[in-house]
């Protein structure tokens, strides 16, 4: 059995500097840590329950098949912020038929992230 002490979402990114400038100062992610020096140093941001890595670069922008998600308190919050920070939404909040509020958002290199409020009126706040 695998003993699971932590995780992290790891990015590599085709422009380094432009992805930290979108999770750092666009989605104000907290760093956790950095690492080496130069254009390729990595950077670990506080991810909710996680972290994301966002180190090295690629050549190509990754698969459409990679996915963030990330739940906030006030979606439409988040939403205002976010496009007044010049944030590409690729969709503004809708509430979703499985209850969801959800906005979906891009970073630099077009990897989808979904940021959902979970209301309170929904099954995930509470267990029956």
């Amino acid at each position: 059995m695998v003993h699971v002490l932590s995780s992290r979402i790891l990015l590599c990114p085709t422009d380094p500097e432009r992805s930290r400038a979108f999770y750092g100062r666009d989605l104000g992610l907290a760093v956790y840590r950095e690492f080496g020096t130069g254009p390729e140093r990595g950077t670990v941001y506080f991810l909710g329950g996680g972290f994301l890595e966002v180190s090295g670069r690629a050549d190509a922008p990754p698969s459409p098949a990679v996915r963030l998600w990330l739940q906030v308190a006030d979606v439409a919050a988040a939403h205002e912020d976010l496009a007044g920070r010049s944030v590409e939404i690729l969709r503004p909040p809708v509430r979703e038929p499985w209850g969801l509020i959800e906005m979906w958002i891009a970073d630099p290199d077009g990897t989808r992230i979904a940021v959902v409020e979970v209301p309170e009126d929904h099954p995930l706040r509470y267990r029956p």
